[in-house]
């Protein structure tokens, strides 16, 4: 198997949720006690926090770009960045080593398409909802047509990924308000909702949700 390169610790409530999730993937493929090989790199989240807060990319880019080139010092044979947010440096990375780098982005959109939809709502922090790196990616690059809720939602979409679940807060209330906005993007014609960021699978899961989640 090959050996997966992690860079983790945005935050590392989600972190964990890849670890995880990548470790049940090689263990129901390939049974017995097989999990898979990786090397996480877990960056302070305090430290990336500020730089998104004060718009400094270039001090977040630089710092996961040493990160990138810490795991290929490991001899890692790729590379995944655990946080949706953080793609918008997603070119800094890969221009930085040479090694293959799997975009999220890229990722989702295969797993929408593969279901025949068109149409998708998109959640994540304020970042991802309004800038292009993401869901440009998705509509340039894969012809997603892309939702997102208003700037009302997107405060409060935002407000509580860094106010409680990045803290490994799940509140029935926040749930109950996330839910209503993926009810508005489907009124507005979303077929699935893209949970741009990790933590939200931890207050909406598939069985939550009235359209699919990604």
């Amino acid at each position: 198997m090959k050996t997966i390169g992690l860079i983790g610790g945005m935050s590392w409530e989600s972190s964990s949720h890849y670890y995880r999730l990548i470790n049940e993937l090689v263990r129901d493929r390939l049974g017995g006690y097989h999990s898979a090989p990786s090397v996480m790199v877990s960056v302070d989240f305090a430290e990336i926090e500020g730089y998104q807060r004060g718009g400094n990319w270039e001090a977040a880019s630089k710092r996961l770009v040493e990160t990138a080139q810490q795991l290929e010092r490991a001899n890692v044979d790729f590379i995944v960045l655990c946080t949706n947010t953080l793609h918008k440096i997603a070119d800094d990375i890969i221009d930085a080593v040479d090694l293959p780098f799997l975009h999220i982005a890229d990722a989702t959109a295969d797993a929408i398409r593969a279901t025949g939809m068109k149409t998708v709502g998109l959640l994540g922090t304020r970042f991802t909802m309004r800038e292009d790196f993401y869901k440009g990616r998705l509509s340039e690059q894969h012809g997603l047509k892309v939702l997102v809720p208003d700037d009302d939602g997107q405060r409060m979409v935002d407000d509580v990924i860094f106010t409680e679940l990045v803290q490994g807060i799940i509140s029935e209330q926040s749930r109950q308000a996330y839910l209503e906005q993926i009810n508005q993007l489907a009124e507005r014609g979303a077929e699935g909702v893209i949970l741009g960021c990790t933590e939200i699978g931890m207050l909406i899961e598939p069985q939550h949700s009235p359209i699919p989640t990604f």
